[in-house]
């Protein structure tokens, strides 16, 4: 039985360190394209047509806000469309239907498009506009984004290459100071974004648009398939659909998209949960193609790692669950001694994890030493997650489907708490936050057996699990009653 539980703590702790590491690779591929930057392009000489898809479910506190963003973008305004393309069954409808009208009088080409179902959820929406867009060229904003006005003079150019099929922005965070959760997703996007995105584009391996403040060629979108409704994650899909079909992609790291990040923790495990359960059905569409594929192993490899990244959360609970008696084993035999000497060099993959998110912060902030304090409760968060990502993964690989449910966005900015950050919390308390106050109970156990037993290896992972778990489950029951 020991025996049985070193083995398979031992190959969870490889998943973890073989992911983990991975970032070291990133990393190289920074320092060798470090200076390499998307081309300069000229404006075209007769602009093309552009279409601004908004699509939108019930975001009644943001609704007003993104519309009249996007209205004061500088482009012709006989050469812009935008599409509000809401499926809202709340008042949002209601709120949106004058604002078009007010910009209509005023010479915008802007369509209130309103759906009575849901059918493919954002996918779908997506596509109905598609079908009767009359932009070479379609931009996509969430609702909780603010565009820069520059955004389509500084993306459309890069066009100029008929190559090109998407050109995805930076994310910015509107409300980044507001609490410690939103500073630790800014730390975590920050990573995606500033060293992941930007590696792989630089490295010529896949990147993804993101579902969000990017703009396609129509005709890319409608070469890869259309947008499809079979995965949570139709932009991901879409993503590796058009490159495997040829597409080159763009990242500009310096043309940034200000957005908001949810504030409250159950709308970001909402968010994490779509995001993680999505990655995994496309990984299961799509790797098979990506095998397949006359794409060289350098790229085969790196798009693997990215589209089944999101596997390591079931083996952070095991990992988890799996430490204490861990610690128990090691002071009640001495028959393993070499089997913890050999799963010493796994705390490798956390220096190599810290070492991605110092490089990523120094990219993009100058006060990044300040940030990178916040690294250990990032840390610990990512590992309170970990129960409601394995939920994600397991539905995934077992087929379960699930709807799109949307992320509540409260129209915060700054530290400024909204009237809509009360009213966009859930009040359902999800089965999932037990048992993460229970792991953080465990893990109280495990800390005082690590203490008594003078484990100190094990005592600073079993405070992150403690902290991780407790914090979360804590937050998910405290907001949920607080709505």
């Amino acid at each position: 039985m020991e025996t049985s539980i070193l083995i398979f703590y031992f190959l969870s702790l490889l998943v973890l360190f073989s992911f983990g590491m991975h970032g070291l690779i990133l990393l190289y591929y920074h320092r060798k394209y470090q200076n390499k930057k998307a081309p300069n392009q000229p404006m075209p000489e007769t602009l093309p047509m552009v279409t601004i898809q908004l699509p939108l479910f019930n975001e009644k506190f943001v609704a007003e806000r993104i519309v009249h963003t996007v209205c004061a973008i500088e482009y012709p305004k006989d050469k812009l469309e935008i599409q509000v393309l809401d499926d809202s069954t709340d008042e949002t409808c209601d709120l949106l239907k004058p604002i078009v009208k007010e910009y209509q009088d005023k010479g915008f080409k802007i369509k209130y498009i309103h759906r009575t179902n849901r059918n493919g959820y954002k996918a779908g929406a997506l596509k109905e506009g598609l079908a009767v867009a009359e932009g070479e060229f379609v931009a996509i904003f969430d609702a909780d984004f603010l565009p820069n006005k520059d955004f389509l003079m500084k993306t459309v150019p890069q066009f100029n290459d008929s190559k090109v099929g998407m050109v995805q922005t930076r994310w910015e965070h509107l409300n980044e100071e507001f609490s410690y959760l939103t500073k630790a997703q800014a730390l975590a996007l920050d990573g995606h974004f500033a060293l992941e995105q930007q590696v792989r584009y630089k490295s010529g391996f896949f990147i993804n648009f993101n579902g969000t403040a990017g703009i396609w060629r129509k005709s890319c979108i409608i070469d890869a398939g259309n947008w499809q409704p079979d995965t949570l994650t139709e932009d991901l899909d879409l993503s590796y659909r058009a490159q495997l079909r040829g597409w080159q992609f763009v990242y500009l790291n310096d043309v940034t998209s200000p957005a908001e990040l949810p504030a409250d923790i159950n709308a970001l495990k909402t968010q994490q949960f779509r995001w993680t359960k999505g990655a995994v059905e496309t990984a299961k569409k799509l790797l098979p193609m990506l095998l397949k594929s006359k794409f060289s192993w350098k790229v085969k490899f790196e798009g693997i790692v990215h589209l089944t990244s999101n596997i390591v959360f079931p083996f952070i609970v095991i990992v988890a669950l799996l430490n204490v008696p861990i610690v128990l084993i090691k002071n009640l035999s001495q028959s393993y001694d070499f089997y913890y000497s050999l799963m010493s060099i796994f705390v490798l993959a956390s220096v190599s994890t810290f070492l991605f998110y110092t490089y990523a912060q120094k990219t993009i902030h100058l006060d990044w030493t300040k940030r990178l304090l916040l690294f250990p409760l990032f840390l610990a968060g990512s590992m309170g997650f970990a129960v409601n990502n394995t939920k994600a993964v397991m539905e995934a690989l077992l087929g379960i489907k699930s709807g799109f449910v949307r992320t509540p966005k409260a129209g915060i900015i700054g530290k400024k708490e909204t009237a809509g950050l009360k009213k966009s919390k859930s009040r359902k308390i999800n089965p999932t936050v037990y048992f993460e106050l229970f792991l953080a109970a465990y893990f109280l156990v495990g800390l005082g057996i690590s203490v008594y037993y003078l484990e100190i290896a094990a005592i600073p992972f079993q405070l992150m699990f403690f902290a991780g778990f407790g914090s979360v489950g804590f937050l998910s029951i405290k907001q949920s009653l607080q709505s």
